[in-house]
């Protein structure tokens, strides 16, 4: 995933590694790092322009990973919402897009926390509901977050007891 450059804990690793190679004039390796890092390449040529000072920022680095991570993982179903629950965060809480880049937090990590909760809190669900969807199985549980449950604990994966 990160294997050229390695993955960066903040932007400002980014922006710092961008820098230097711009500086000197390697312009291929920074546009490979910025690939790596899931930074889109319109920012890369505004950078190269001069028309931005820095490649990213805190935001668009946590996008970035996260656009990266989700490449090999494939997520299906609730678990594109709970990336949705995401990135909405990231966009409303600096602090979290910073901790979203920090090494020790990826994206199956948090995607891991929700389905935790999900098998630790599975309810029963209704027999006319097992009925209505045709179900003959015996006894059928279900046990997934809602969304103020599924960002909360998006926001406790990253953030444990941090204030926002």
């Amino acid at each position: 995933m990160f294997d050229k450059f390695g993955e960066m804990s903040s932007y400002k690793e980014i922006n710092t590694l961008a820098e230097n190679l711009f500086n000197e004039g390697d312009l291929k390796n920074l546009k490979e790092m910025a690939k790596e890092n899931g930074i889109p390449g319109d920012f890369v040529e505004l950078y190269l322009s001069g028309d931005i000072m820095e490649l990213c920022d805190a935001e668009t680095a946590a996008y970035g990973k996260i656009d990266v991570e989700v490449k090999e993982l494939k997520l299906k179903g609730i678990m594109e919402d709970w990336l949705e629950y995401l990135r909405v965060q990231i966009s409303d809480n600096d602090l979290l897009a910073r901790r979203v880049r920090m090494k020790d937090k990826n994206l199956k990590g948090c995607i891991a926390a929700l389905l935790k909760w999900s098998f630790k809190n599975q309810v029963p669900v209704d027999k006319e509901i097992l009925k209505a969807a045709e179900v003959t199985a015996g006894k059928v549980t279900l046990g997934i977050p809602n969304m103020g449950k599924a960002k909360e604990i998006i926001r406790n994966y990253y953030l444990g007891g941090e204030k926002e």
